[in-house]
């Protein structure tokens, strides 16, 4: 087997374990809740400090790579991962889950943008996307299993079991890095930018945390709004400090760059719609249908399905159709997936709600890997580093904005009868306003160049060649 293909299988264990964990802690937090005698909204706590935490050290990623070696650090990650894993299975307090989860966090920050980063600097650019579908097929198969294993658990055995899991897989992990992945660093690396670290730190941690905080209702709103402002007003004055930082943590020139532009940018407006759809659909499954937990993770997991079935399809259709094209058309396709879910009634047969969201997976799947794969065609090697960790921080930022943009859909259109229970119209306004956000992004794709990606489809090399 080529190295692309090994080197993603090997990377997407660790992403199978982070996606795994996070879904079937989600399945458990009543049973941990219970257990810990603690409320269940509390428990919260639990998935936003892990949150907190990536957005904290993600903008470190790129630097601690170069730094130390993009195998070292990717190890160690796995590593720090586990051990937070382990440390949660033995807390015996909100306090002391939230505190491991923290550490976690910390692993998973370097995890992701540094796995991606290794894929990058080893697979060739005309088979990115192929490379980007290996490491996404495994690391897809954790929201699929992970509500029904979580529940397995928290039933028959013990929530603990659920983060001691991790143990096992984070091992065999290790040990496929150490023995298969190249250790790759930058020679010259220069000092790290502590200001703009701590800067771009506190204003992410504070706008994603404020932003989840929204959405769940974890802090009152007046506090959750105070924290999004000062995240706000964070981030403005690192951009301040990055015009005139010679190496900054976060480079925003990268932003000159137009693909990496429509990837960060019209991705941003596109991902909302993710980060609020797992929000919206079981909500309004459960409370407007009258489903229970299991009932509606029966019907809404098909979604991964549909994801899972793309990633063998995204090379042929954009070599066909190109990057652009396919990025305009599908974002149109899939906002009017998300519309589809405003059409369901209680009385809805369930294998149409299910077709329709295994197709709506199978297409927003198609937008992540064309978003993923065309934001690193134009990049040079020398800066992949920085440009991974952009858009892992970028991404990470807009599923809460969705998360906290599908709650304020939701409160205004219960307001708007006078409040009191939500009401499945209220439902229906929600998720026609994040189609309508996600829609928008084609604004940004529609300014590609028509050839933009080309050096990912094979293309350019080709008419090089004089052969085309």
């Amino acid at each position: 087997m080529p190295s692309f293909a090994v080197t993603p299988l090997i990377i997407a264990t660790a992403l199978f374990m982070e996606n795994l964990d996070g879904t079937v802690l989600a399945t458990a937090l009543p049973a941990m809740a219970a257990d810990l005698h603690e409320d269940p909204i509390a428990l919260k706590l639990a998935l936003t400090s892990y949150l907190l935490s990536l957005a904290v050290f993600i903008p470190l990623s790129g630097w601690v790579a170069d730094r130390y070696g993009a195998r070292r650090v990717f190890r160690a990650a796995i590593l720090v991962f586990t051990f937070g894993s382990i440390l949660c299975g033995f807390s015996t307090s909100l306090a002391g889950v939230v505190s491991s989860r923290i550490v976690q966090g910390l692993g998973g920050a370097m995890m992701v943008p540094v796995g991606r980063l290794v894929l990058l600097r080893v697979a060739p650019r005309h088979d990115l996307v192929r490379a980007l579908a290996y490491l996404t097929i495994p690391a897809l198969i954790g929201p699929v299993v992970g509500p029904p294993l979580g529940g397995f658990i928290a039933t028959y055995f013990h929530w603990r079991y659920i983060f001691w899991i991790n143990v096992p897989i984070g091992l065999l992990g290790v040990t496929l890095v150490t023995r298969y992945i190249p250790d790759l660093r930058e020679e010259s690396v220069p000092p790290l930018d502590v200001t703009g670290f701590l800067m771009s730190g506190f204003g992410l941690s504070s706008l994603v945390f404020g932003l989840g905080a929204l959405g769940q209702g974890i802090v009152p709103a007046p506090a959750a709004a105070g924290l999004v402002a000062a995240g706000v007003i964070a981030l403005l004055l690192y951009v301040r400090h990055a015009r005139w930082t010679q190496h900054p943590i976060i480079d925003l020139d990268l932003l000159r760059v137009p693909t990496f532009h429509a990837s960060i940018v019209g991705g941003f407006l596109f991902r909302m719609g993710l980060g609020a759809s797992p929000f919206l659909l079981p909500l309004m499954l459960q409370t407007g249908f009258g489903l229970t937990a299991f009932q509606s993770g029966s019907l809404t997991f098909i979604a991964a399905i549909g994801a899972i079935a793309m990633k063998t399809t995204a090379q042929p259709i954009l070599n066909r159709f190109g990057f652009r094209r396919v990025l305009t058309v599908n974002a149109l396709i899939s906002a009017g997936f998300f519309c589809f879910n405003a059409l369901f009634t209680p009385a809805t047969p369930h294998w149409i709600i299910m077709s329709l969201l295994l197709a709506g997976g199978f297409f927003r799947s198609l937008q992540f890997t064309a978003l993923n794969a065309i934001g690193y065609a134009d990049i040079e090697d020398a800066a992949m580093s920085r440009a991974t960790s952009f858009a892992s921080a970028g991404q990470q930022l807009s599923l809460s904005a969705g998360v906290s943009l599908g709650a304020a859909a939701l409160e205004t259109a219960r307001a708007l009868h006078g409040g009191g229970e939500l009401r499945l119209a209220d439902f229906d306004a929600a998720f026609l306003v994040v189609a309508a956000v996600s829609a928008a992004s084609i604004v940004v794709f529609r300014g590609l160049a028509a050839n933009a990606g080309e050096r990912l489809t094979g293309k350019e090399s080709i008419e090089a060649d004089g052969t085309a």
